[in-house]
């Protein structure tokens, strides 16, 4: 039998056994002289299922749970273990960010949501018989594709895109075998935003400040035997369109044992162009250009000079192609177009100049961007812009469908961000409820429908007091190991543990 067939026939058997519930309970206040309930003053609870359980999901089922008092939400997850980018994406010498966690966990505790962790949808379960199961559908799994160069030598060894290397250092299990090579002098990174920042301190950074994070415990040992001591951070644009904050770029600046190295061309114009700008971006170039053209007081430059270690970016450049070394099996340095902008500001393009330069480098580091992939065919997927098409989180052609986070938008923002996007698209969801849009005047089975189909497929869902053990294990061997957290690195151990 078909999986469609499978749930409509459970729908069917669940509606019926209700229906015959539903009429013992009439039959029973009658004869008790009561009236029976009509189905016209009948209300039932707005089943809704979120998919994934990282910043977009949480804070669309939190908006949710305070907006409706009757609405229940089920959250599912691929991972035996929530939070995604909070627990996977953060620097681990971030620590304040993850603090988020607390909210999502109070959500997760709420008496109308439900945590089903280690459920693949699309695989374990079907979107359609998600939809058929719920009044409203909402997907937030986010994006964990990664953006191709696109040029000659990026399958070389010794080429990692950023999604991966910081799943390596944070213990995402799909990259624990990561394994990346750090012998060499000189790391290029391609990209300017913040999680490429992340990385370039994360490689530069004293281990005695890695080995009080939660970082994992493979991805400290490589990073303490490393001989990266210079690391280029490439984009192809100019100082104002750089992509981080100025948070990101003063941890960069004051990073001990390093000392910043510019290339002084790169900032031609750009004092006389500052008077023109916005607030945040003004006085993240003011420190991009104090830090690359203004001599250095007596303290600071006592620092620099016995810094070990360097880091710089590099403006107007585009990969063209990784070069390889003498056998072709290992990444040797890297070709870069030289750019020249066109136009100004934010909106300025940078055009090729047929000018390229060459970079001795063995790690070469892409960090251009997530992207995300689709789920189902029966969910729209604009494969360029790689999201699902929506008007305010409302999926196009599909009632009933919705989407928030990087998926809604593409991977754009901080966590700020995302909590605003997902407050929009529950709004929608509620408006559509209130205005009739999408109807929740007839009863679903929600998870238990979807319970009994995972468990005749032998999926066994991790529920969130299941998570609270894998977390208290971390946390106690992250205690014996003077961290706050040591984390489990493979789904099997993970769910060893859940299941103890």
């Amino acid at each position: 039998m078909s999986c469609h067939k499978l749930l409509f026939s459970r729908l069917k058997v669940w509606a019926s056994a209700r229906s015959g519930w539903m009429s013992r309970l009439h039959d029973g206040m009658r004869g008790r002289g009561m009236a029976p309930i009509h189905s016209a003053t009948q209300h039932y609870a707005p089943k809704v299922c979120v998919v994934g359980s990282g910043p977009a999901g949480f804070y669309t089922a939190q908006h949710l749970l305070k907006a409706r008092q009757d609405v229940e939400v089920d959250i599912y997850e691929r991972l035996p273990v929530p939070f995604g980018l909070v627990r996977f994406g953060v620097a681990p010498d971030h620590p304040e960010v993850k603090n988020v966690i607390n909210t999502f966990t109070q959500t997760a505790k709420h008496s109308r949501c439900s945590f089903y962790g280690n459920v693949n949808v699309g695989e374990d379960v079907s979107i359609e018989e998600l939809q058929g199961a719920y009044h409203a559908v909402i997907l937030s799994y986010g994006a964990e594709g990664n953006r191709r160069m696109g040029v000659p030598g990026e399958d070389l060894a010794g080429v990692y895109s950023a999604k991966d290397f910081v799943g390596w250092y944070n213990g995402l299990p799909s990259c624990r075998e990561l394994s990346p090579n750090l012998s060499c002098e000189t790391a290029v990174i391609l990209g300017q935003g913040n999680v490429a920042l992340d990385v370039a301190r994360l490689l530069l950074s004293p281990v005695d400040i890695l080995e009080k994070t939660d970082i994992t415990q493979p991805a400290l040992g490589a990073l303490s035997k490393s001989q990266v001591r210079r690391v280029l951070i490439v984009g192809r644009r100019g100082p104002i369109q750089v992509a981080c904050t100025i948070k990101e770029l003063r941890e960069m600046v004051n990073l001990p044992d390093t000392k910043p190295e510019m290339a002084v061309a790169d900032f031609e114009g750009i004092t006389e162009a500052l008077k023109d700008l916005p607030r945040p971006r003004k006085r993240l170039t003011e420190l991009l250009l104090k830090t690359a053209l203004e001599t250095p007081g007596e303290k600071e430059q006592e620092r620099r000079s016995k810094a070990s270690r360097s880091w710089g970016f590099r403006f107007f450049r585009s990969p063209v192609e990784v070069l390889a070394d003498p056998e072709r099996k290992r990444t040797a340095g890297i070709r870069l177009a030289v750019n020249r902008l066109e136009g100004s500001g934010e909106g300025a393009q940078a055009v090729l100049t047929g000018e390229v330069e060459d970079v001795a480098c063995g790690l070469v580091i892409s960090s251009i961007g997530y992207k995300s992939l689709p789920i189902d065919p029966s969910v729209p997927f604009d494969s360029r812009k790689a999201i699902v098409p929506n008007t305010m989180g409302r999926v196009q052609q599909a009632a009933g469908l919705y989407c928030s986070g990087w998926l809604k938008t593409g991977p754009t923002g901080v966590i700020a961000t995302t909590m605003n996007n997902s407050f929009d698209t529950a709004r929608s969801l509620v408006e559509d409820m209130e205005s009739g849009a999408l109807d929740v005047s007839a009863a679903k089975p929600g998870s238990q429908i979807i319970s009994a189909l995972l468990e005749e497929r032998g999926v066994k869902p991790v529920t969130f007091s299941d998570w609270e053990k894998i977390d208290s294990v971390e946390m106690k061997r992250g205690e014996a190991a003077g961290k706050p957290r040591e984390k489990l690195l493979t789904v099997e151990e993970m769910l060893q543990v859940a299941r103890t």
